[in-house]
């Protein structure tokens, strides 16, 4: 079972012998902030009258936020730590972010990365089944990307539209670029650039690339 905010919220009050009220009375808050969290009526309460509420209740605001983190006491509360994680597959192929590599099979045979399951949901709005972990080569996308840096790919957003950082195969090779899609054009056009203006931006009509994904996360070694 995947237990939400709500049900920890409403089982942490329980646990204590505190109502909704009295919650909010001793956090120092509205009741209806409280309320809210409990009829699931608030996914993205305001942190720092959550931390207030988290106090009241001796847990930390992780706690009852993602299942993850301190209770006081005994936790009301005991949730799978396989249901709070999800494993995103890391794939063999690498996007350049130079000329491009070729296409090869996408064999799934890497070390695959965990995140929180709510982060992925809730935040990303993303389905886990739909991302993968590529890394990125290259310096034509400096400094937003440097080569080496891992980036999550949503394989489902393929529009560009509205503009953003995305895998693709442009004719010449899998490339990480910035992708807008170019207005009043038949056939269809998008204009292919790099943040790194050593590089010169390019268009291709929309037959002529293959959209893998939307980069939506990346992370680097310091």
């Amino acid at each position: 079972m995947r237990y939400t905010m709500a049900d920890r919220l409403r089982a942490r009050s329980r646990q204590l012998g505190m109502t909704a009220g009295r919650v909010a009375e001793l956090a120092g808050i509205n009741r209806s902030f409280v309320y809210d969290i409990m009829r699931g009526r608030s996914e993205n309460p305001n942190l720092e009258k959550l931390d207030q509420v988290a106090q009241t209740l001796n847990v930390e605001r992780n706690w009852l936020l993602h299942g993850i983190g301190d209770v006081d006491g005994e936790s009301p509360i005991m949730e799978d730590p396989m249901e709070a994680f999800v494993s995103i597959p890391s794939v063999e192929v690498t996007a350049s972010m130079g000329g491009g590599n070729l296409i090869t099979d996408e064999v799934e045979n890497g070390e695959p990365y965990n995140f929180q399951r709510s982060w992925i949901v809730h935040d990303l709005k993303a389905d886990p089944a739909n991302l993968r972990i590529m890394h990125v080569e290259g310096d034509s996308m400096m400094p937003t990307l440097n080569s080496g840096d891992v980036v999550l790919v949503d394989l489902s957003r393929k529009s560009p539209t509205p503009p953003g950082i995305f895998v693709l195969f442009d004719g010449m090779g899998l490339v990480a670029k910035r992708l807008e899609n170019i207005p009043n054009n038949d056939p269809p056009k998008v204009r292919v650039i790099s943040d790194n203006t050593f590089y010169s931006p390019y268009e291709r009509t929309a037959d002529e690339v293959s959209i893998i994904g939307r980069i939506r996360w990346f992370a680097r070694e310091i």
